[in-house]
């Protein structure tokens, strides 16, 4: 298979999102941790719930550990774990959909 048929496929577009989207979750932790520390606007909080929304908890969680930012937020603590278990169900159920049935 040529890299231009790989690129016609929906899967590595799928990969594609999912590795951009929990990129940009895992730097916008990482840019609101850095805002906090020089007292500038912050990132909406809602802002990360969205982002985890469309598949980014993973990112924004990794963000949470490495960077331990928002670890004592209950709404954070609670909230980006459910979204990233939800994350990976909606995963699984596409594959089940698409590829199992």
């Amino acid at each position: 298979m040529s890299i231009y048929e790989l690129f016609k496929t929906k899967e590595v577009y799928i990969g594609l999102y999912i590795l951009f989207i929990n990129t940009a979750g895992f730097i916008i932790t990482a840019l609101d941790k850095y805002y906090a520390k020089t007292h500038r606007w912050r990132i909406a909080e809602k802002f990360f719930f969205i982002v985890s929304l469309m598949g980014g908890a993973a990112g924004v969680l990794m963000g949470m550990k490495v960077i331990r930012h928002k670890t004592l937020h209950k709404s954070f603590t609670i909230g980006i774990p459910f979204l990233f278990i939800m994350n990976i169900g909606c995963l699984l159920l596409y594959i089940y959909v698409f590829y199992l049935k």
